[in-house]
């Protein structure tokens, strides 16, 4: 038994005629006849009753259609899928994401690239942006969000989809949340919460550029890796922290973040999508048009994810 020989009984029990049924299947009557003939003999009983208006489905026949059927639209839907991953329209697109874009980022890009794309699948992961890049190289992921810029870009391929700058994490509590803005130099003599260099090496070395910028090393009173953490461990009054703006969108109760008024020119933090340079499927290839066609519209129309305020 064959999907040839499926489409042949289904066509011929659809259209109860043996000449009607292989007109529809480009094909000439006598063969027909033999192949539905053998795919009776292999079943071990007759399918049709054959008579002289035409034929009739036998319990047997009757008992099969809905199955054949059923075969024949999972084989053209099989089809279909590898049609669309090939021209990537649809597939399982593996990504990883850092947690910050989730708060901004991927509720307003995953609902657009689903209008545009409905059969591509995203299978997401969250994880840091090291775990992400070294997930590219062993082909765990397709693509990633990273937290932008990295240490080592290479052997990425890095496309910004838009640009963020620190702010600082001060505790309700304390005197500095009485102002909306400060220098980050103001803040030296403060406990910081910073980023461990071994788990996400790119964003703790961000910070402390960012400080160095401002004129003082930080003195680290504790290390933390994920913004949740940190705005905790900020609101408990264990010190001050550096983060994406973007984070003003979750801050919990018992932290004000405060923009910092002496950003030196160029130092911008943001999100990146990575992937391997060189050679990637049409599948990634779609997905990066579109995020990178999103991000451009969003930055016109004034929706800029990771921009404080």
């Amino acid at each position: 038994m064959n999907l040839r020989q499926l489409r042949q009984f289904v066509t011929l029990a659809e259209t109860g005629n043996f000449h009607r049924a292989a007109e529809l299947l480009h094909m000439a009557q006598p063969p027909l006849s033999v192949s539905i003939r053998k795919l009776e003999e292999e079943l071990g009983g007759p399918l049709f009753e054959r008579g002289s208006s035409g034929v009739l489905l036998t319990p047997v026949g009757q008992a099969m259609l809905a199955d054949a059927r059923l075969a024949l639209f999972h084989a053209e839907q099989c089809r279909q899928a590898v049609m669309d991953a090939r021209q990537g329209q649809g597939g399982v697109l593996r990504l990883g994401i850092i947690g910050s874009a989730t708060y901004a980022l991927l509720p307003e890009l995953i609902p657009s690239l689903r209008e545009r794309f409905p059969k591509i699948e995203l299978e997401l992961t969250e994880a840091t942006s090291s775990e992400i890049l070294d997930g590219l190289v062993s082909r765990r992921f397709d693509a990633g969000l990273v937290r932008y810029p990295v240490l080592d870009p290479s052997p990425f391929e890095l496309l910004p989809l838009d640009r963020d700058d620190f702010v600082l994490a001060v505790s309700e509590r304390s005197t500095l949340a009485q102002r909306d803005a400060i220098a980050l130099s103001e803040a030296a003599h403060e406990p910081f919460i910073m980023y461990p260099q071994d788990k996400v090496p790119s964003l703790s070395a961000l910070a402390m550029v960012r400080c160095q910028f401002s004129g003082f090393a930080p003195r680290v009173a504790q290390e933390a890796m994920q913004v949740q953490t940190i705005m905790s461990l900020v609101a408990s009054g264990l010190g001050v922290g550096l983060v994406a703006g973007v984070a003003r969108q979750v801050v919990p109760r018992g932290v004000k973040c405060l923009a910092l008024t002496d950003n030196p020119p160029g130092f911008h933090v943001g999100i990146a999508l990575a992937r391997l340079a060189g050679g990637t499927s049409r599948l990634v290839e779609r997905f990066t048009e579109h995020a990178l066609r999103f991000a451009s519209v969003s930055r016109v129309e004034g929706q800029n994810w990771d921009r404080p305020g």
